[in-house]
């Protein structure tokens, strides 16, 4: 889309705020970078910026960032017969995708992560056992958008803990306060967001607040969760202003966390931005190796991404993953309430961590096979017994979803091929592969407090169930990944249509107490008039 208009920014500074600017740099003692903020010295209010129209094309447009997604190919079992993947559990995908759709625009393709969509719904699986933190089940049934192919759908559902019943929490709110948060959809609604949250806060809870921007400041020492007029108090000094030093910040806010720890308890750094780090340490490899070292202290990472324009996605979906946390959208104040108040046990409290899937598919059973999403989750083989390799979170009453399309035996499929080895023979088969098996599911997982990982799994057969005779979850699961492949353009869509998407969601809605699937109805249909606009 392009603009026809270009916003100049002109501040207005005092004439005696100039007269101070012009002596201090003349003295060398100005160094350009933001005020250092803390407890006893209150934020300072940013002057008030006005924006002058004039014609040309505004450049702060287009400048968000994605990371490049390469869907997962179909892969041939005779010689890729495992596949391994870590959990994730985030969904700031999906809202950020509703952003673009309301906003009567087509989402980026790489903004679309459908595992992201999938799991932004909570599907009907079976609640756990007494003293495990997540329940496992699968369900295999005929592909809606190609008929030859079928579906694999695997489900996790994680212990629930009601609002009553959370540990004491130990947060510490990361706020960024730089210039670029200044728009209504960054700082404002950052603080009505954690308005809600603050309200479910009680006097077991401590938080502390840091703000960054070309410097950073502890702004609110920590304070009981029952002292909510104070917190609010800080949250109503606030203002946007200065560069953008993440990395200091996020130092500064795990130091926090550390001193304020609480055995037993939630400890948790919420970071709130939109993402754009241009001072201090700026690079993706320098920002993950900081949060990589930082979470060996056992405080786990909230990413809550605001805003639009020059929204760096990429760069906050890598630190959530390394942080040991989760990353999520706040598009408007009700997904701020979904988050941070429906869902606060999810979005806060960690039951299981680095949990990892391996699928063994039978060769006998299944030519091909691709995991649908999860593209930047992808582990080696021998990742998965390794633990010291990260992986995924699951929060109290998450669920998580995860699709394969599989290609039977005996249907031909494109796939890459491999020429074949010199110095070995082709595997033989084993005295299971004869069985009914379709695939062998395995997953390892810690205690959140634990660095030794379990094992759990089993085996799963295709009892040959047709769609209409699959599940709700299984069939609504599938229409938000069909939607993500158009959204997509994906090569993979095959049949798929929004009017399939529609009626296979349609008739799959179930139980929707908030509401969240009939919204997705309406979703659909806005994307597919985008499209017939633009085509």
């Amino acid at each position: 889309m392009k603009a026809s208009r270009k916003s100049v920014v002109i501040w207005l500074i005092p004439t005696a705020g100039l007269i101070f600017l012009f002596i201090a740099v003349a003295c060398g003692c100005y160094s350009g970078r933001a005020p250092h903020y803390t407890a006893q010295s209150p934020m300072l209010a940013v002057n008030p910026v006005k924006v002058v129209t004039v014609e040309g094309e505004d450049p702060r447009f287009h400048t968000e960032a994605y990371e490049r997604i390469y869907e997962n190919p179909f892969m041939a079992v005779a010689d890729n017969p495992l596949s391994t993947f870590s959990i994730d559990v985030d969904t700031a995908s999906f809202s950020n995708m509703r952003r673009f759709i309301n906003d009567g625009q087509r989402p980026p393709a790489d903004a679309i992560r459908i595992e992201e969509l999938i799991n932004y719904f909570s599907y009907d699986y079976p609640e756990p056992k007494a003293g495990e933190p997540f329940s496992v089940s699968a369900e295999v049934a005929s592909c809606p958008w190609n008929s030859e192919h079928k579906l694999v759908h695997i489900g996790l559902q994680g212990r629930a803990l009601a609002l009553k019943d959370l540990p004491p929490r130990n947060l510490v709110f990361l706020i960024d306060v730089s210039g670029s948060m200044h728009d209504a959809r960054k700082l404002p609604l950052l603080k009505a967001a954690f308005r809600l949250l603050t309200k479910q806060l009680d006097g077991r809870d401590r938080v502390s607040m840091v703000v960054y921007a070309g410097a950073s400041g502890l702004v609110l020492q920590p304070t009981s969760g029952a002292e909510n007029e104070t917190i609010l108090a800080a949250f109503d000094k606030l203002s946007a202003g200065g560069s953008t030093n993440g990395g200091a910040g996020i130092r500064l806010a795990y130091n926090v966390a550390r001193e304020n720890f609480i055995k037993g308890g939630i400890n948790r750094v919420i970071l709130a931005t939109d993402g754009d780090f241009n001072v201090g340490t700026t690079s993706h490899s320098e920002l993950v190796r900081l949060i990589e070292k930082e979470r060996e202290s056992g405080v786990f990472l909230t990413v809550l991404g605001f805003g639009t324009g020059n929204y760096k996605d990429s760069t906050m979906e890598k630190l959530a993953d390394k942080g040991n946390g989760n990353y999520a959208y706040i598009d408007t104040i009700h997904e701020a309430r979904k988050v941070l108040v429906t869902q606060a046990g999810a979005t806060l409290v960690t039951i299981a961590k680095d949990v990892k899937i391996q699928v063994e598919f039978n060769p006998t059973k299944v030519n091909a096979y691709r995991l649908i999403g999860y593209e930047n989750r992808l582990l080696r083989a021998e990742d998965f017994n390794d633990d010291t390799k990260d992986a995924g979170e699951i929060g109290a009453g998450h669920t998580v979803t995860a699709l394969y399309e599989i290609v039977p035996a005996g249907v031909e499929v494109t796939t890459s091929k491999v020429d074949a080895l010199k110095y070995q023979d082709s595997r033989s088969l084993t005295e299971a592969a004869q069985s009914s098996e379709l695939l062998t599911l395995k997953l390892r997982y810690k205690e959140p407090d634990q660095n030794t990982s379990k094992l759990i799994g089993g085996s799963i057969e295709d009892r040959g169930d047709q769609l209409e005779s699959a599940s709700q979850s299984y069939r609504f699961s599938a229409a938000v990944a069909a939607f993500g492949m158009l959204l997509r353009d994906s090569k993979y869509k095959g049949a798929a249509s929004f009017a399939m998407v529609n009626d296979l969601a349609r008739g799959a809605l179930g139980k929707d107490p908030h509401g969240y699937r009939q919204e997705f109805l309406g979703l659909v249909t806005k994307a597919e008039k985008i499209k017939l606009d633009h085509d």
